[in-house]
Parts: structure tokens; sequence; C-alpha cells
């Protein structure tokens, strides 16, 4: 019988790699606060021009958001693209980013316990 390509235990990884660690939940909770004033300035404030406060959550997603956009507009889709395409490359980009942020707090976790391991010679 074939084993799925993506089991339990992967989908368990992947999740921890992107919520379950401080690295990741920084970035994550920096990214909502800056939603969080996008919508407010966006929804309550007046403003007499136009607001650069979404500027900030595009620089949060940023590399990977003009990546995802660009793949867009080489698929047919106008500069930007329809307001659910520019949504949903803000938020795959920000989860990209964040287990990105997890896998590389993992990788320095593991390689400092790995060196605390090893014994000295001397003593030291």
């Amino acid at each position: 019988m074939n084993k799925p390509a993506v089991n339990q235990r992967t989908i368990r990884t992947l999740v921890r790699l992107t919520f379950g660690n401080a690295a990741s939940l920084l970035y994550l909770g920096a990214v909502a606060a800056a939603t969080v004033f996008v919508t407010v300035d966006t929804l309550l404030v007046s403003h007499d021009d136009a607001s650069f406060a979404g500027v900030w959550l595009f620089l949060l997603a940023a590399p990977t958001v003009f990546v995802f956009l660009l793949g867009g507009s080489l698929a047919g889709a106008e500069s930007f693209g329809p307001a659910w395409f520019m949504y949903l490359a803000l938020t795959v980009s920000v989860l990209v980013q964040s287990l990105a942020l997890g896998w590389f707090a993992r990788l320095l976790v593991r390689g400092g316990a790995r060196r605390s391991r090893t014994v000295h010679p001397q003593g030291a």
C-alpha cells in the first residue's frame, strides 16, 4: 500500500515550526500588530490624501510577497491583481517566512545543543 506523501507527523512538524517557537511567534505578533494598525488607519482615520500604512505589511512580508505578486503578474494578473490575490499573497508569504524562521531557530538550537555536548579533553 502506498504511503501518503504528507503524514500526520509531517503536518505537526510544519505547524510546530510555523507557530510553536519564540522567533515565529514574535514575527507573527509583529505582523498582527501591523495588520491592526493598517486596519484602524484605513477604516477609522480620515486622510486628505493616501496613507502609506499598508507599506508596513509589505515590508514585513518582503521578500516572499514580491515573489508571489510577480508570479501573479506572470500568470496574467494586473500589477497587483484582484484584492483577494493580494491578501492571499500576503498571508502565504507571512506563513512561509514564519516557517523559515522556525526552521532557522530549530537549526540554531540543535547546533548549540550539539556543541555543548562535546567533551573537552582539558575538562574546561
